[in-house]
């Protein structure tokens, strides 16, 4: 009886003091302790049923044996103790089954986990890489970062390094056009401060080459810059140049100096044609080229003209008397004379019309051509050099040799399409008009589109 009770006991101490892993890994050896109390308690059942089947026995002769009752009343206490046993026993029968299914429920939630765990393990070790991978990542960027900035400010130093270079040479560059002007500028008043010993050296060379004679001191009152005799007569070269830059006034300069030369031409002896030699850069700034006064007249000329208009007054002094001339001779020097005015002064205008349209030609080039382009044209516009032939005085200009030059170059113009016939070149000149008058729209028409 008491082992059978110590089983129980056992179980319930067991069961009582049973944890969650104990549950969970410990369970078969609470199943075992079950299993024996179980039997233990049916052992405990079939005593106690027999108990009951001899209580009725007992009951009987209770009256005769004290001993008996006793035994009845231990029995009678240990069935309560069974009872309790077999309630306790049920009890922990439904404690047992709850157990198995939370048993359950915690195995299937335990795989569950581990699952999961595997899972979270697997994102974990990839999570890892990533973040290894990452790391790198960061590592490089954060190497490229410091070359990019590195490059960066490499870079931005080269930039500052060629803006300056191109500020530089662009101060430069003005600088250099500001003291080229200057210098042109220059040059241009060194050329027209010595216009006046230029053309000096220039008549006393053609006087040279031809054998005329060059008076260094006239005999009459004044002092004119040059004077040639030509059959008896003094011919007046007077040199003139602008004072300054500005060729606006010109114009009035030269006709003020026209209404001057009347004490020369008063004087007797001296040629009643006074000329006035100035620089060849200035006639694109004159409209008049002969002042006709009441007793002499005055010409305008460059001084690239003074050998044709000096040999053109020589060729006068081939006659000794001009009356010993005849008509025909006398007409016949009138023609050229006037043919050589006529050309002298078309030469002039052409030449002033063709620096007009170079001087616009300049101008729109220098607004209309793109600015890298400009700088090219410049760069290969300093580049270049014309040298034109060289004057010696020893050397004769032969007419044939300068025909046979034109009749080349009208060869070579007419292979290249250029039109070269001389009757169309000279009827379109001649709608030229030679002095100012007043302003016709169709002979301004036939002017505009001489060259076009």
């Amino acid at each position: 009886m008491d082992s059978n009770f110590d089983r129980i006991k056992l179980l319930f101490e067991s069961l009582k003091n049973i944890g969650f892993f104990e549950r969970l890994f410990g369970w078969s050896k609470i199943k075992n302790q079950m299993i024996d109390a179980s039997a233990d308690l049916q052992k405990l059942i079939s005593r106690i049923e027999l108990v009951s089947q001899t209580e009725s026995a007992l009951s009987v002769e209770r009256a005769t044996s004290k001993g008996l009752n006793d035994s009845v009343t231990r029995l009678t206490t240990e069935l309560q103790v069974v009872k309790e046993a077999n309630k306790q026993i049920e009890s922990l029968q439904r404690e047992l089954t709850t157990a198995l299914e939370q048993n359950k429920i915690y195995l299937k939630r335990g795989t569950e986990l581990s699952n999961e765990v595997s899972v979270l393990r697997e994102r974990l070790e990839t999570t890892e890489r990533e973040l290894h991978k990452s790391i790198q990542q960061n590592t490089q960027l954060l190497k490229d970062e410091d070359f990019r900035k590195q490059e960066h400010a490499k870079g931005v130093e080269s930039l500052k390094n060629i803006q300056d270079r191109i500020q530089n040479d662009r101060n430069r560059e003005l600088q250099e056009r500001k003291d080229a002007e200057i210098n042109r500028i220059h040059r241009l008043r060194e050329t027209w401060s010595a216009h006046q010993e230029n053309v000096k050296n220039m008549i006393k060379a053609i006087c040279s080459r031809y054998t005329i004679e060059y008076v260094d001191k006239v005999p009459f009152k004044g002092e004119p810059d040059n004077t040639i005799k030509i059959s008896d007569e003094f011919v007046v070269f007077d040199a003139k140049s602008p004072a300054g830059d500005d060729l606006s006034n010109f114009r009035n300069y030269l006709k003020a100096q026209s209404e001057s030369a009347k004490k020369y031409a008063k004087e007797p002896d001296v040629r009643k044609d006074i000329f006035l030699v100035v620089p060849s850069n200035t006639l694109d700034s004159l409209d008049q080229f002969v002042f006709r006064l009441a007793d002499y007249n005055v010409f305008v000329i460059s001084i690239d003209s003074l050998e044709p208009v000096i040999l053109s007054l020589q060729k006068i002094e081939e006659y000794e008397f001009a009356e010993q001339l005849s008509p025909e001779e006398r007409e016949n020097i009138c023609r050229v004379l006037g043919k050589f005015v006529h050309l002298s002064k078309r030469r002039i205008q052409i030449d002033g019309f063709f620096t007009r349209q170079f001087f616009e030609l300049v101008y729109r080039s220098e607004a209309d051509l793109p600015k890298d382009i400009l700088e090219k044209v410049s760069e290969f516009e300093r580049a270049e050099k014309i040298n034109p032939p060289i004057e010696r005085r020893a050397k004769h200009i032969s007419a044939k040799e300068l025909e046979q030059e034109t009749s080349s170059l009208k060869s070579e113009a007419n292979a290249k399409g250029i039109l070269t016939e001389e009757s169309i070149l000279s009827s379109r000149l001649n709608k030229l008009p030679l002095y100012s008058t007043e302003p016709d729209p169709e002979k301004k028409d036939e002017q505009g589109d001489l060259f076009d």
